[in-house]
């Protein structure tokens, strides 16, 4: 009976558990919600492997004495016993409010053979028997939680199970002797088999159940860079049509990971339940991965001469400024130029129904490289765009494209005079696009993995853009090994 809980941990929490408590009254950035949908289906593929599982299992031997009318005491032995047939017929895996989950067999049998001894006196008749134990029902209570690692935890908070009927037929030589107190033995084998059931769930919940969750990790890494982290923030909230999970869903630097100065939106996800499960991820989770990239400098760049396209019209050399800024071509004849970019601050991405769009600023300032190889500082210039942004969702992961329009550049600063910054726009306009935003886009394309245990495979993924967050749903299939 110990199958119970092998046949649920590849099923069951893998679809929705990631741990670890976190501060109270903050939002998560990620929450999973598994449907009704998602939980029958649970129930069906658990059955299935319970099933195949309960042909597996050992049973003990069964002894005892027994007195007959007319006959007197004697010794049997029920041994060899093995599961000839087993068919669970119905199954239930529902919320449990406020504590986890609650999962029911019922309209269950098994057929067992063995063979049987019964000794009187110096007399010893043995022979062979079929057990058909009808009407099994079981219920347990899981309740789920999380350890501090970081990690699910998951324990049975009550059990019960009940056989409605056990009959046994005899063969061999004398069987009639042992049909004679066969009611005494199906009994005492009802009680026993009913005790063993629970006990071997309460047994496997922390041996095999447990383990499996702990393959689940809370952390993930994105690129050599970044990793995302999938502690969970509170128990899992059970209510009487789903579970949801609340999950941090904060992207963070490998090398040294700095607090976050803002908090995740509250999202108020819609009642979807066509689906198996569904991931709602906020903007909290894209904009900390911006914040991250920022602080590394991903998006600073430098342009110089050699990286200028062969038929620009512009130059990065002073001699090539002379027609629009000629301060710069006397005061610093002959030399060549620098251009130094960077974000003026993180960009973040902004959800709104149907649209995921950004505004980043850059700021770009120019240099002349003097002889004596220092850099002289001259001009900088103010650049802002507009993006729009397309997600995509497969079976495991989230992926992005954006879309950059043309930029704009004005002149913030300049040692050499004012002039007109129309050629330079061109130059920056060619070099973001080509090649700025394709380093992002490729980035992107790799995406970032979503919290999912081993074996779990999604398919018919949605996607919805709403307020704030994206909102995945998808169907769930499990990869039997």
């Amino acid at each position: 009976m110990g199958a119970l809980a092998g046949a649920l941990p590849s099923l069951l929490l893998g679809m929705l558990l990631m741990s670890a408590p976190e501060t109270l009254g903050a939002n998560p950035g990620l929450v999973v919600r598994i449907t009704n949908k998602g939980l029958e289906y649970v129930a069906r593929e658990g059955l299935v492997a319970l099933q195949n599982k309960l042909h597996k299992i050992t049973l003990p031997d069964f002894t005892g004495d027994v007195n007959i009318k007319h006959v007197g005491s004697g010794h049997y032995e029920l041994y060899s016993l093995e599961v000839h047939s087993c068919e669970l017929l119905g199954s239930a895996l529902t919320p449990l409010p406020g504590q986890g989950l609650h999962f029911s067999i019922s309209d269950s049998f098994i057929r067992v053979k063995g063979k049987w001894k019964v000794r009187k006196w110096k007399l010893k008749l043995q022979g062979s028997f079929d057990l058909k134990v009808e009407g099994i029902t079981i219920s347990v209570n899981l309740l789920l939680g999380s350890e501090p690692s970081g990690r699910p935890k998951v324990a049975v908070s009550s059990c019960s199970s009940h056989i409605r009927d056990v009959e046994t037929h005899v063969s061999g030589d004398l069987g009639w002797l042992l049909n004679l107190f066969h009611s005494q033995i199906e009994s005492k084998f009802q009680r026993m088999l009913e005790s063993k059931i629970c006990e071997k769930i309460e047994d496997s919940v922390p041996s095999d159940l447990q383990p499996y969750l702990q393959t689940l990790p809370v952390t993930t890494e994105i690129d050599d860079f970044m990793g995302i982290d999938y502690n969970l923030m509170e128990a899992p909230r059970a209510t009487a049509q789903m579970l949801e999970v609340m999950l941090k869903g904060e992207i963070f630097s490998r090398d040294h990971r700095s607090p976050v100065a803002f908090l995740a939106p509250v999202m108020s996800l819609p009642e979807e339940h066509s689906r198996m499960v569904y991931f709602a991820i906020s903007d909290y989770a894209f904009n900390t991965a911006s914040l991250a990239y920022h602080e590394v400098g991903y998006l600073n760049f430098s342009i110089t001469d050699d990286m200028v396209p062969p038929n620009s019209n512009l130059r990065l050399t002073t001699k090539s400024f002379r027609a629009f800024a000629p301060r710069l071509a006397r005061k610093y004849p002959n030399m060549n130029l620098e251009l130094q970019g960077a974000m003026v601050s993180a960009p973040s991405l902004n959800f709104s129904p149907g649209n995921v769009s950004s505004a980043p600023q850059m700021e770009v300032e120019a240099f002349v490289l003097l002889p004596n190889s220092v850099r002289e500082p001259v001009f900088r210039l103010g650049v802002a765009t507009n993006v729009s942004a397309t997600l995509t969702f497969n079976t495991s992961k989230i992926t992005g494209f954006l879309e950059p329009r043309k930029i704009q550049v004005e002149l913030k600063e300049s040692k050499v005079g004012v002039f007109s910054v129309e050629m330079l726009e061109a130059l920056l306009n060619y070099y973001i696009l080509n090649t700025l935003y394709p380093k992002v886009n490729d980035k992107l394309e790799k995406g970032f993995p979503l919290p999912l245990l081993k074996q779990i495979e999604l398919y018919d993924p949605v996607l919805q853009i709403h307020k704030d967050f994206l909102f995945l749903g998808a169907n769930v299939q499990y990869l039997r090994v």
